[in-house]
């Protein structure tokens, strides 16, 4: 008998219905600040939790109650949407005055395409003897063995590409804040990291499941629940995190124009060699690295050196980025005051504040890359 709340339906229906709250914050949210990001969190938010209905009322007894129901016509599988929604997210977080265009619409054309072609499939189907007394008709059992297969690929290979290319569009940025910003904890974007990581878990986990199931064994539906209750553990993550996390700092952030004129000259023949002196030295005396919110930019005014000039000398004189250039400079200084008998009764994090950092996790993250040990070890050695 339908409902049926057992220990496979209950989870989902408390999960999709929480997923659908959250749809409903964000989309209110958007009407009142107009945040790109948050129109895109919540039609992703809601079409994942739109696509386990059919599994959560299969749960709770609907196809063995209604006999001849025809929910498999009603619910349009829209994963073609998801990728765009990914990538769209990403961009919409980290790209200032982010704006609907005709061209974002675009991509999700393949996903309407779709949705019209299951919306013929009934429509076909409906006009023929004896569609009331089944749950499925001829046209959509005859897709289903035919071009199942082929649709499953073809989704799976646009979900992949989209993902790809929100990696590259993340690393891309993150490449870029790194060069023109020496403390990046604030905009070091691990909310967005973590975004991409979870969907890239459920597209390989789906991946594997769609493989076993079509070349290896016939998976029990008990089997095919985990994906359904991992699917929204992660929209329920994304919905709660997307809707507490402040993306603020990231519009703020001003990076160059990609198109603006750069350096073309070769190492060879341009001699960087007195101006990197002079870079140095003006850091080191002047102690610029303490500044916790040093830029490029805010370098390039003290030093008098054009950015991208700066940005060609610190990369191919050190062979390093500008955030690196500066953290070294932080680190040495914490050593240094750690060596120091006067400063033994401040704590590790009071020297790294001090010492131009903002951040615990960025500092210990540093310190072990640079030192090949952790700040605590390193401070437990010196009283040996």
């Amino acid at each position: 008998m339908f409902p049926d709340f057992n220990i496979y339906s209950l989870p989902l229906l408390i999960l999709v219905t929480q997923g659908l709250i959250l749809a409903i914050l964000l989309f209110r949210r958007y009407f009142v600040d107009k945040e790109g990001s948050d129109i895109v969190l919540a039609v992703l938010v809601l079409i994942t939790c739109y696509h386990r209905t059919t599994f959560t009322v299969g749960f709770m007894g609907w196809y063995d109650t209604f006999h001849n129901t025809k929910i498999n016509y009603y619910l349009i599988h829209l994963v073609l949407a998801v990728g765009p929604l990914i990538y769209f997210y990403i961009k919409a977080s980290i790209q200032r005055n982010f704006k609907f265009t005709k061209r974002i619409f675009v991509h999700f054309i393949p996903a309407l395409i779709y949705a019209f072609f299951k919306i013929a499939i009934y429509l076909y189907d409906s006009n023929k003897v004896g569609f009331s007394d089944t749950q499925n008709g001829v046209l959509y059992l005859w897709s289903m063995d035919h071009l199942s297969s082929l649709i499953s690929v073809l989704t799976t290979l646009h979900l992949l590409i989209y993902i790809v290319y929100s990696f590259r569009l993340y690393y891309s940025y993150r490449s870029r804040l790194q060069e023109e910003y020496s403390n990046t904890y604030k905009y070091e974007l691990r909310w967005l990291h973590n975004f991409l990581l979870v969907f890239t878990f459920l597209f390989v986990y789906d991946t594997i499941q769609m493989l076993t199931d079509g070349l290896i064994f016939d998976l029990h539906w008990t089997q095919e629940w985990w994906y359904q209750f991992f699917s929204l553990l992660v929209v329920i993550y994304v919905g709660v995190m997307g809707y507490f996390t402040s993306l603020d700092d990231l519009k703020k952030v001003e990076l160059k124009n990609g198109n603006e004129e750069k350096l073309i000259q070769t190492k060879d023949s341009f001699q960087y060699g007195d101006e990197l002196e002079r870079l140095c030295n003006l850091v080191e005396r002047e102690k610029l690295f303490l500044d916790a919110n040093l830029t490029l930019s805010q370098l390039s005014k003290k030093s008098k050196i054009n950015t991208s000039q700066l940005s060609y000398i610190i990369n191919n004189g050190l062979n390093k980025n500008f955030n690196d250039f500066i953290n070294e400079y932080r680190i040495e200084t914490v050593k240094t005051q750690l060596l120091d008998p006067s400063k033994n009764q401040l704590s590790i994090l009071a020297i790294a504040y001090d010492c131009g950092f903002n951040s615990k996790a960025t500092f210990n993250r540093v310190f072990k890359k640079l030192s090949g040990m952790s700040p605590s070890v390193f401070r437990s050695k010196l009283t040996i």
